[in-house]
């Protein structure tokens, strides 16, 4: 029995400007990732308030919810004045461990290509279960989670609650599952492509902000010259992407698209 047993039952407070769950019905999560920290939650995690903390998720009773390296804060108001502190936290990969998933997706530019389409590759968690590890809590030993309520049980329903627009926040950006467990979409993405032999995405992104009020008398003029293509960088393009099992007149397709791909 939970301490929360001896309260008696009560509505909790409406909040204006609280974080609502978009299903009103059904399941929360719409990606498979989503769904996917859904379902392991419902494997590792034991407790008879997860129905109420869908209710609290729907009603929007979340006032905020945050996602850093390591833990999920979040602030949700029950029938008390003041809200309650929701923390949950996960195990984070360190450097090591970081380069040994970054060496494997460098392997293959599809997974890039997914990422940089703010996608999760759906056997992605075959790549972290490659170097021994697990891209979801795969235990009860993976999440601590804490609530300043007074029931006892863990997840109680403003844990439960948080947990659902967690998995809604995943299904928004992918990316927040692996700044969850460490790493930042800038440093990944980075990490990647260094490890894969090309150059850092931040190196594309450092260009001088001008206002364009100030460039109005040069905004159609060539701002210095245009670098000389490089033909073996170009001619490899074709060697990132996957086996196409399509063949013309025999030869594969890849080899035929070489010729227009060394031109310049």
């Amino acid at each position: 029995m939970s301490k929360d047993s001896f309260y008696p039952p009560s509505r909790p407070r409406a909040v204006e400007g609280g974080i609502r769950a978009r299903s009103a019905r059904g399941a929360i999560a719409r990606t498979w990732w989503g769904a996917r920290f859904i379902e392991v939650l419902d494997s590792v995690v034991v407790g008879g308030r997860m129905q109420r903390g869908r209710t609290y998720a729907r009603k929007g009773q979340v006032v905020s919810l945050e996602v850093d390296a390591g833990t999920v804060s979040a602030v949700v108001q029950g029938s008390r004045a003041r809200p309650y502190r929701v923390r949950v936290g996960a195990t984070t990969f360190g450097k090591a461990q970081w380069a040994q998933v970054e060496r494997a997706l460098a392997d293959d530019a599809w997974y890039l290509a997914r990422l940089l389409a703010g996608e999760m590759p759906e056997d992605i968690e075959e790549v972290f279960a490659g170097v021994g590890l697990s891209l979801f809590p795969s235990s009860a030993d993976d999440l601590s989670m804490d609530c300043s309520c007074p029931d006892w049980s863990v997840p109680c329903k403003h844990l439960a609650a948080t947990l659902y627009l967690l998995a809604e926040s995943f299904d928004e950006d992918p990316f927040r599952i692996l700044a969850w467990r460490g790493r930042t979409r800038e440093d990944l993405l980075d990490n990647i492509g260094a490890a894969a032999g090309g150059p850092p995405a931040a190196d594309a992104r450092e260009e001088t902000d001008v206002p364009l009020e100030e460039r109005l008398d040069t905004f159609y003029q060539l701002q210095g010259e245009l670098p000389a293509s490089a033909p073996a960088a170009v001619a490899s393009l074709l060697g990132q992407v996957p086996q196409v099992a399509v063949r013309v007149r025999g030869r594969p397709l890849v080899e035929l698209l070489g010729p227009a791909y060394r031109q310049r």
